[in-house]
């Protein structure tokens, strides 16, 4: 999947008092890239993956995925179309505390009302090397493998992209290191784009495409 985004603004607010959280940024996505996006806190990160994942509307600009601009669809049909097409990695776990690994992972997909691919999410969870915990609650598991568990439910719908908001932010520098390069190898093993919001200059440097963020800005640092 091809993700075009031409320039995205968003605006709060109007006249003196208006603030520009985004200021016209375009990028492309394609499949299987590896992007990073730095920028310290307010420089307008998660503004932009909200944009990017539809999470959020923009006050201006154009969002397509192959070709189809997301932005013209209703509520309901945008929502079904991020549960299907868009992964999403976030700094808290966001792991159901009374279900085990495996039914944290399998929720969205029952939600959805899907089979689960049963060789599938067992393949996915042996390369995230969490296989062996599949039967744990949350609370019995390290924090860097519930990071996994939950890199695994972000894949289990086999989405074109993933989405990362600083995904090591809870986690120590080994284990946020041990993170990235897995979703770095599942990633590339699967053929999905990643696009990982971060603070941290190790873990931007990890991507194979860099953007920066400063005051709405994104600008390429590396091709």
């Amino acid at each position: 999947m091809l993700i075009q985004a031409m320039e995205l603004s968003k605006h709060y607010g109007e006249g003196e008092s208006r603030v520009t959280a985004l200021d016209r940024a375009s990028m492309r996505i394609g499949p299987g890239d590896l992007i990073s996006i730095m920028g310290p806190s307010g420089s307008g990160k998660s503004t932009l993956l909200h944009l990017l994942s539809g999470l959020d509307r923009p006050s201006s600009g154009r969002l397509l995925y192959d070709g189809r601009d997301i932005y013209s669809l209703s509520d309901r049909e945008l929502s079904a179309f991020r549960r299907r097409s868009i992964g999403f990695i976030f700094q808290q776990f966001n792991l159901l505390p009374v279900l085990t690994a495996w039914e944290n992972i399998t929720m969205p997909l029952l939600l959805d009302k899907k089979q689960p691919d049963t060789a599938y999410l067992q393949e996915l969870a042996r390369l995230l090397g969490i296989g062996e915990r599949l039967t744990h609650l949350p609370h019995q598991l390290s924090g860097g493998q519930q990071q996994r568990v939950a890199i695994a439910r972000a894949l289990a719908a086999k989405p074109e992209v993933i989405f990362a908001d600083e995904p090591t932010g809870n986690l120590d520098s080994k284990s946020g290191g041990e993170v990235m390069e897995l979703l770095k190898g599942v990633g590339a093993q699967l053929g999905k784009a990643l696009v990982v919001i971060t603070h941290d200059r190790a873990v931007a440097e990890l991507a194979r495409r860099r953007f920066v963020m400063a005051d709405g800005v994104l600008t390429e640092v590396t091709a």
